[in-house]
């Protein structure tokens, strides 16, 4: 496997857009960093793709969110 995705790869990811103009506008607008060949292609490394659309291994849980109750009280009984 090439450390940078083949151009059947972007065909597929940026179908129905065939022109290599329209494929860097819309692989940049889904926040991935894409270069460009000589011929204008669309070059995208495959690590920072696959990190930019599946981020869900990288991600921590959020955190859950509780009330302060002693300060709430504090806050209501200076009051």
């Amino acid at each position: 496997m090439t450390p940078w995705l083949s151009q059947d790869e972007i065909d597929d990811l940026c179908d129905p857009l065939t022109q290599h103009a329209a494929q860097l506008r819309f692989i940049r607008r889904l926040g991935v960093t894409v270069g460009e060949k000589p011929n204008g292609a669309p070059l995208v490394m495959r690590a920072h793709f696959e990190e930019t659309m599946n981020p869900a291994g990288k991600k921590r849980p959020p955190a859950k969110c509780t009330p302060n109750s002693a300060g709430l009280r504090l806050a209501y009984s200076k009051g």
